[in-house]
Order: C-alpha cells, then sequence, then structure tokens
C-alpha cells in the first residue's frame, strides 16, 4: 500500500496556474511523474531522465517566457547540464519555475520509501535553495524568489484542506512546506527601447497639469493617459488643451466611470497601447524627471516592476501628514512580510511596469473579494505572487503646491487592513482542490 498523491499533485498543479496564466509556457515532467498532472494545458516535455542523451531533447527551436521543472532536479545526477538547457530556452525576460521536495523532510521521505509508501526516487538529489543558487550564479541565472506550499497533502475524509490550510497559516514564517518553488531569471543586461504610456489619474488638478506634461522628459514613442475623476474645477479643460496643444505626446483624455484612483488607472490601462507603462500622481509630489531612472531599470531587463519609495530621502516639510507618514510605515512592514519581500514603501504612486503584466494583475484582482481603493496593493501584491522580479527606486517626496490631498485616511485605511489579511491567506495557503 502507498499514500496517494493524488491530492499532492492536484494542488501542485493548481500552484503553478499563477505563472502559467496567459503566458507562453513549458513544462518540462519527468517521465515517471507525467500521468500526474491530468488536464494540463500547458506544452509539456516529458523527459526520462534514465535515457542517454536526453539533454537533447531539450534542444527546441523556440523561447519561452516561462519554464517550469516538476520532479527533475531531485531525480537528475547532472544540476549544472539541466539548468544550463533550460536557460537556452527562455527568453532574455523569462522566468525559470523549479519545483522539488523540501530538504526538511528528507529523513522522513527516506522511511516512506523505505517502507515503500512511498515511490522510490532514483538519485534522491534533494538540492537545498543555498547550494541550487550557487550553481545557478555560474550559469548566468539570478536567484529571485523561494517559498514552499503544503503540510498536510491528504485528503483525509474531505478536512484535509482545511488541515492544511491552518498550518500553512500557523506556521507560514518558517517554510514548512512539503513541495518547494524557486524562481529564478536570467542575469542579462541588455537595453531596449520599449514604447512608452504615462497614465496620469486627476481629480481637481487644474494647477498642475500643464506644468506636469512640461517636464515629463520627452522620451521616443510615448502616450500620455489622462483619467479625467468628476472635479470642481477646470481639470477637464485643462487636459483636451494639453491634447490639442503638446507636440511631443501622444496625449489621450478619457472620463472615468466610476470614483477613486484604483478605478481611474484600471480604466486607462484598458486603452493603452505601448509596451511598458508608468503611473504617475498628477500633483507632482514625485517629479516627473524620475521617470527616466524608472523607465531605464525596465529597458535593461533589471527587473520586471519598479516601485517608488518616498521613505528612504527626507521628505520635503508638510509634503506628508504626520497620521500619513505612519500609517505608511505600518503598511510597508506588515506588506513586507505578506509578499515575503523587503518594501520601504507600499503605497507611493508612481510605480512603472511592462504591458504584459496586466494580465497578472487581472488573475489576482480576480481572486480577491475585497478592493483596493487606490491601486498600489493590487499593482504590489499581484507582481509578487506572480512571479515578477521587484525593485523600489528612491524618489523625493514634494509638497503639493495646488489643490489638496484626496485621501480618506480611516476609512480607506480600514479597507487597506481587510485586504492585507485576505492577500495573507491567499500568499501563504495552497489552492483547493
Amino acid at each position: 500500500m502507498k499514500l496517494s498523491n493524488k491530492i499532492f499533485y492536484k494542488r501542485h498543479k493548481l500552484e503553478l496556474e499563477k505563472y502559467t496564466y496567459s503566458k507562453n509556457c513549458l513544462h518540462i515532467i519527468n517521465t515517471n511523474s507525467l500521468n500526474k498532472f491530468e488536464n494540463d494545458s500547458t506544452q509539456k516535455i516529458d523527459l526520462d531522465i534514465q535515457k542517454e542523451n536526453h539533454l537533447n531533447d531539450l534542444n527546441l527551436n523556440k523561447k519561452y517566457e516561462i519554464v517550469i521543472l516538476s520532479d527533475i532536479l531531485e531525480n537528475h545526477n547532472d544540476v549544472y547540464g539541466i539548468l544550463f538547457s533550460v536557460k537556452n530556452l527562455l527568453k532574455k525576460d523569462g522566468k525559470i519555475i523549479i519545483s522539488s521536495i523540501n530538504t526538511k523532510y528528507l529523513f522522513v521521505i527516506k522511511i516512506l520509501e523505505f517502507f515503500k509508501l512511498k515511490d522510490s526516487n532514483k538519485s534522491n538529489s534533494y538540492i537545498h535553495i543555498k547550494k541550487i543558487n550557487n550553481i545557478t550564479k555560474g550559469i548566468g541565472l539570478e536567484y529571485q524568489k523561494y517559498y514552499t506550499k503544503q503540510i498536510f497533502p491528504f485528503k483525509f475524509y474531505k478536512l484535509g484542506n482545511l488541515i492544511n490550510n491552518t498550518l500553512e497559516i500557523l506556521l507560514s514564517p518558517f517554510n514548512l512546506g512539503i513541495k518547494t518553488y524557486m524562481i529564478f531569471r536570467p542575469n542579462i543586461d541588455s537595453e531596449s527601447k520599449y514604447s512608452k504610456s504615462i497614465i496620469i489619474p486627476a481629480k481637481n488638478e487644474e494647477g498642475n497639469l500643464e506644468e506636469l506634461v512640461d517636464r515629463i522628459p520627452k522620451f521616443h514613442n510615448t502616450e500620455i493617459i489622462f483619467s479625467y475623476g468628476n472635479s470642481k474645477d477646470k481639470t477637464w479643460q485643462v487636459m483636451e488643451s494639453i491634447k490639442t496643444k503638446n507636440q511631443d505626446f501622444d496625449v489621450k483624455v478619457i472620463s472615468q466611470t466610476k470614483s477613486g484612483k484604483a478605478n481611474a488607472v484600471w480604466e486607462a490601462l484598458d486603452i493603452v497601447e505601448n509596451e511598458v507603462i508608468a503611473i504617475l500622481d498628477a500633483d507632482i509630489s514625485v517629479e516627473p524627471e524620475t521617470l527616466v531612472d524608472f523607465f531605464e531599470i525596465i529597458d535593461t531587463n533589471r527587473a520586471d516592476f519598479v516601485n517608488g519609495t518616498r521613505l528612504i530621502y527626507d521628505m520635503e516639510k508638510n509634503s506628508m501628514r504626520f497620521l500619513n507618514k505612519i500609517g505608511n510605515r505600518f503598511f510597508q512592514f506588515f506588506v513586507s512580510r505578506v509578499i515575503k519581500e523587503q518594501l520601504t514603501d507600499s503605497l507611493c504612486g508612481t510605480k512603472v511596469f511592462k504591458k504584459s503584466y496586466i494580465q497578472d494583475l487581472n488573475l489576482w484582482q480576480k481572486k480577491l473579494w475585497i478592493k483596493d481603493p487606490f491601486g498600489d496593493f493590487d499593482m504590489i501584491f499581484s507582481a509578487a505572487y506572480t512571479g515578477q522580479k521587484i525593485v523600489e527606486l528612491p524618489i523625493y517626496y514634494k509638497e503639493r503646491r495646488y489643490g489638496e490631498t484626496q485621501i480618506s485616511r480611516f476609512k480607506d485605511g480600514f479597507k487597506l487592513l481587510v485586504y492585507l489579511g485576505e492577500s495573507f491567506i491567499r500568499f501563504n495557503t495552497s489552492r483547493n482542490v
């Protein structure tokens, strides 16, 4: 008699879906595990690692955004060779997802295999993250993220999901899941001249818009999308005037159908045409000239998502109210723990990312019932959830010179607290089957 692995592999397949959603993917699976991935629509290669010259099966004339390895490394006797071959299948901004078994369970696994309660692996080369990281550096792969899932991989009279999710939440800081996930990306510093879109949500910003646009650097092939919120001043008229007169950018103006900054951004994303997108607040609290540095990070493939941070440099006096500073520090602390990546600012309005990331954003939003009032959490959390490389760029935060802040500190702050709670559960539990 053997322990059933059906639930274990169903959960594993569901975990991989967040990386494969709307992506050009290749899933490399150990031949012995192929039948465990039922109804998986991803392009697959079953790799018989016992066959001589099996690495020749990876000589494909195609490049992929995502390459996943399942049940390969713990059974392979040439880790360097397999990873080198896989790297050649990646686009320059692609990612490798390596799924293996947590080394913390090696002794337990040996016992289960000895008593024939589990399928036996041939080489049992369960590699610790520190060791594999040293190998990937030599190949030109950059380590990005490591996490685990599934502590209780059994059905157990329909209580298995509840038991597993409870254990995952309670033990989330310790990475005690049986199934490990490691994300790597090519360490390639090459430059691309992407076309650019700049989204500017604006409500009651009549006195800021002309100066803002005048100060935006004259990037090649750039569109500006004004997303207008119902205003008491002449914000709409100023937008239309800029659209008519400006010769440096392709200017578009839309009127949002609902209220709130988040909605203004989401509706603008629906009409974006260019390859890289920047979100820029209209109040000029972030100097538009800094977009040069934001775009350069994406153009040179040093990150997938660039988050501005206001909490590194000293702020200009009166740029942020005291309670807002306390709130930002609070959210920064807890956001970093939810996504398990160290951020210094989670609510800065300036963010830059590729258009292809919008699909990941949509996937994340479908999973949540609570809405993000600003959109900053949605963007950061979806980027982290789907394995994007996030870097921060420090900016000087200035006092707004026209108008007043439109943030409802307590009402919106409570929404963000609830959002954090639900996101913590999403990040730290397996999808149920």
